[in-house]
Order: C-alpha cells, then sequence, then structure tokens
C-alpha cells in the first residue's frame, strides 16, 4: 500500500519574481553601455574590465529571469514536477560563472601589481558613480526577495558583485588621480575577488546538493528512522530517501513495514496520518510531501534489493 502526503497541485506556485529581475535586467544592460563607453573615453582597463564582469551578469541574469518563468509552468504527465528545479540549474550555472569571474579577478589583479595599466582617474570617477548608482538601486530591487529561491540568491550575488566593481573602479580612480599610485586598481580589484569567491562557492556547493539529490539540511534521516520506528506496530523501515526538488520544496519516501494484522484490521490509514503529521511537524525542516509504502514483514523479499 503506498501513499502520499499532499495533492499534487503543489500549492499556488513559486512567486512571480520576473519584475524584479526585469527591471535589475534592464539596469544592468544599461550601465554595461555606459561603461564601454567610459572605457573607450578614459583609455581605463579597469572599466572595461568592470564592463566584462557586466556582461557576464547580464547573460546570468537574463537565465535568472528565463529560470523564474519556466518555474511558473505549470506540471504536465510528462514534467511532473514542472520546471521547479530550473532555479537550481539557474543558480548552478551562475554560480559557475562567478567563480570564473572571481577568479580572472584574483589572477588580473596580481598580474597588475606588477603591471599597472595607466588610466585616465578623473573620468573614471564619473563612470564609477554612474555604474554604483545604478548597482545600489538593482540590490534594492532584490534585496527583500533574495532569499525567495537560490534563483533570487545567485541574482543577489551577482549585482552585488556588479556593485563591488564599481565600488573597486571608484575606489582606484580616486587614489589614483590623488596619489598617482596606479597599483590601487589591483589591490581593490583583489579585495574584491576575496569577497566574491567564498560566497559563490558556498551558493555552488548548496546547489550541487541539490542536484545530487542529497538529503536536505536540517533533516537528520537517522532520527526520521527511529521516529518512525517508534511507532505502534512498526516493525522496520527501508528505502528511506529524502531530497529536496527546490527552495521549500523538500520530499521523502520510505517503505515502512508493519505487523501483518494492520491489513486485517484496517489501521493502515491512521497510521498514513501519523507518520505525515510527524514529517510535517517533528522536524525543522517540514516535509509536506511524504510517500510511504506501507507493506508486511516478508514483503521485501519479493522486492530488489532494498537500500538502508
Amino acid at each position: 500500500m503506498t501513499a502520499h502526503g499532499h495533492s499534487h497541485s503543489h500549492g499556488t506556485g513559486p512567486a512571480d519574481h520576473r519584475g524584479r529581475l526585469g527591471i535589475v535586467l534592464a539596469i544592468t544592460a544599461t550601465i554595461l553601455v555606459v561603461e564601454v563607453v567610459g572605457a573607450a573615453v578614459t583609455g581605463s582597463l579597469a572599466l572595461l574590465a568592470d564592463a566584462g564582469h557586466m556582461l557576464t551578469d547580464a547573460a546570468g541574469l537574463v537565465v535568472a529571469l528565463a529560470a523564474s518563468w519556466l518555474m511558473r509552468r505549470p506540471a504536465t504527465s510528462r514534467r511532473t514536477w514542472g520546471y521547479v528545479r530550473a532555479e537550481v540549474l539557474a543558480a548552478t550555472a551562475q554560480a559557475a560563472v562567478l567563480l570564473a569571474v572571481g577568479a580572472y579577478i584574483l589572477v588580473e589583479g596580481v598580474r597588475r601589481l606588477f603591471e599597472p595599466p595607466e588610466v585616465a582617474s578623473g573620468l573614471m570617477v564619473v563612470f564609477g558613480v554612474v555604474g554604483l548608482a545604478g548597482n545600489l538601486v538593482s540590490l534594492l530591487v532584490l534585496l527583500t526577495g533574495r532569499d525567495a529561491n537560490l534563483n533570487l540568491r545567485a541574482a543577489f550575488l551577482e549585482v552585488a558583485n556588479d556593485a563591488l566593481g564599481s565600488l573597486a573602479v571608484l575606489v582606484a580612480a580616486l587614489v589614483i588621480a590623488t596619489t598617482g599610485w596606479t597599483r590601487a586598481d589591483a589591490l581593490v580589484s583583489i579585495l574584491i575577488a576575496a569577497l566574491i569567491l567564498p560566497r559563490t562557492l558556498a551558493l555552488l556547493r548548496e546547489t550541487v546538493d541539490v542536484l545530487l539529490e542529497s538529503t536536505p539540511r536540517g533533516l537528520d534521516l537517522e532520527a526520521v528512522r527511529e521516529l518512525i520506528l517508534s511507532l505502534p506496530h512498526v516493525s522496520g523501515v527501508h528505502d528511506l530517501h529524502a531530497s529536496l526538488l527546490a527552495t521549500g520544496l523538500p520530499v521523502l519516501t520510505a517503505h515502512v513495514v508493519v505487523e501483518a494484522d494492520c491489513f486485517r484490521h484496517g489501521d493502515l490509514p491512521a497510521m498514513l496520518d501519523r507518520l505525515q503529521s510527524a514529517m510535517a511537524q517533528s522536524f525543522d525542516v517540514a516535509v509536506e510531501h511524504s510517500t510511504f509504502q506501507l507493506e508486511p514483514v516478508g514483503h521485501s523479499g519479493h522486492e530488489a534489493a532494498a537500500h538502508p
């Protein structure tokens, strides 16, 4: 006997963040054009490098916007969960790009310590202020929704990366303008890389965990096993699995071995209620979508090799 923990409608669907992402993408594309023009006018390699970062992040935001649209498509008989995992794929791709950008900044910053470029610092200040102002507006647009899902978190990190890049350009330009010390650009770039890389690695690790269907953080499967075994008439549990489909959507499946009398005396409905209530209320991670196969002692001998 197999039973599921909730309706397959999956609630009202993920929140719609397409408007936020569209606004941020428009701002990012505008800053990109401004910085390319600024690099051409001033001859600044720092502005050109930051424009390259903006181009990368604009592409990431396009991916995020597409994922946000896909996540709202309904489930079908072929894709029974719809496209809820699109946010994880998008966040993984964005994190990988951010990792590459951070590594590039680090390597380029070290190189420029030894070969500092000549720049027109005066106009750099103007374009740095424009870029920073635009990025701050984008951060404000994403601020309240940044924890809604992995897709929004990745987009927020990309915009934060842009803001740090613009701030670096501004600081370096001011230092060069007042002191003539051109290595300021390289030192600020290395600092930015040191800020970007740890957060990006954390996001990448989290998204890879989801793709590998690792047990959700905060859910102790051994504690789940012990709780199931503590219920009346339960003599065993096997094939216990838990994973995270997308942000806020953990799922759990298990084969629960029960006494044979339960099948004759009609105890199974009450047992399912207890199991599903425990999964939804007893742990830090509320598992509202649980699927249990209730089977009599000896049934596992007729199945394929069971997992723990």
